[in-house]
């Protein structure tokens, strides 16, 4: 869903990304000593300059996200938290350079604030297909390229084997991508009245069959109602306790409230049920009327 920036919010993100990009770089050792002052003495000083010294790194990967049509200025927040949680995190005795670990959580922040933003459908759940999302307009573009032709079934096989994904999933990408967010109330086509809402089928029960369904269950519930008055008041009590209660009754628990041993109240079950079936024969014919 693309969004525009105010005149505001423009010049602050040229502001910020002007400032980004004057900033000193750091020397390996310049890192680790700031690393190792922030997590060991919590020195906010040392984290400010660790932090604003790259980035620049913020700035150029919110770049690379840009086409997606979201706020640029959202996606270097996003970075920015991203960097925090690197600043957090780097292990200054580990051999890698901050710069490179800060990398991957300013991707992953802006990734994932990608997925939650660029439409109002959820896009990659998993793992497989948020690289789905993020690779298959390279993978197209190449493939299209060396082919000198559009997308076709090969190809798309190809991606989901890459990737390893569907290729069900490839499908749906594009055309989540080729296609975009849609409003209901939007028109189909450019003269008619019709909105895609009128397209969409309503998998309700029509009108009759909520009256039908409704009558079925008042003629059941009379039919159970006719079938419980043949059971003298234990055997009620037992049927409604372990078949018609929303928390079914143990058998030893209705032995010790009705004075019997479990295995009386589960002779006395299974007499009630019988007697059940019997009446409920006699008032429908066969059992499957029941259901009908």
């Amino acid at each position: 869903m693309a969004q525009i920036d105010n005149p505001l919010t423009q010049r602050a993100d040229l502001a910020y990304i002007k400032g980004a990009m004057t900033e000193k770089l750091l020397e390996r050792q310049e890192e680790q000593d700031l690393a190792r002052a922030w997590l060991e003495n919590k020195d906010e000083k040392a984290l400010h300059t660790m932090i604003k010294a790259y980035t620049r790194l913020v700035v150029a990967m919110a770049h690379k996200f840009k086409h997606y049509g979201l706020p640029i200025g959202d996606l270097m927040q996003e970075g920015n938290i991203g960097l925090l949680e690197a600043a957090n995190r780097f292990e200054p005795d580990r051999d890698i350079r901050f710069s490179t670990y800060a990398s991957w959580w300013i991707r992953s922040m802006m990734q994932d604030y990608v997925l939650r933003n660029w439409s109002i459908v959820r896009t990659g759940t998993t793992a497989a297909q948020k690289s789905l999302f993020f690779n298959f307009r390279r993978l197209r573009s190449k493939l299209e390229s060396q082919q000198g032709a559009i997308l076709n079934d090969d190809s798309r096989h190809q991606i989901a084997s890459e990737l390893n994904v569907k290729y069900s999933e490839v499908i749906d990408m594009e055309q989540r991508l080729n296609g975009g967010d849609h409003s209901l109330n939007g028109f189909v086509g450019t003269d008619g009245d019709t909105e895609f809402q009128d397209l969409m089928p309503d998998e309700r029960p029509d009108p009759e069959q909520v009256v039908m369904f409704m009558k079925d269950k008042h003629t059941r519930n009379q039919w159970l109602a006719t079938a419980l008055q043949t059971l003298n008041d234990r055997e009620q009590h037992i049927i409604k306790m372990r078949a018609l209660s929303n928390e079914v009754v143990t058998l030893e628990a209705l032995g010790k409230e009705l004075g019997v041993s479990k295995e009386r109240v589960r002779q006395l079950e299974a007499r009630a049920m019988e007697k059940l079936k019997t009446s409920l024969i006699e008032q429908v014919g066969e059992p499957e009327n029941l259901f009908i």
